[in-house]
């Protein structure tokens, strides 16, 4: 599904080695993590998905936990992914990096 040099802008990184291992550390900490796609939309080159997140605690503030990303499509695999989420445990990556 991605291409060989898939650019993730939220890691900064090329390939989707570094992706890989955040879901993995994500997983490792939240045996129950997971991502239902709300509303996908689809616009020439680029996908735009909107996800409840699920199988991770709800912030003291309430705010239920969402991922927002963009990905830009070429030759039928991802090669760029933009990323905004609220309420996410991003402590966890940062601390397991």
């Amino acid at each position: 599904m991605f291409a060989p040099d898939f650019f993730s802008h939220p890691l900064g990184t090329t390939g989707f080695e570094a992706g890989k291992h955040a879901w993995r550390t994500l997983i490792s900490h939240f045996p129950d993590y997971r991502l239902v796609a709300e509303d996908i939309l689809v616009d020439a080159d680029r996908v735009a998905v909107r996800s409840a997140v699920a199988g991770i605690p709800v912030p003291d503030d309430g705010v239920q936990p969402m991922l927002i990303e963009i990905f830009r499509v070429a030759d039928g695999r991802f090669v760029e992914a933009w990323g905004l989420g609220q309420g996410l445990p991003l402590e966890v990556l940062s601390a397991d990096s």
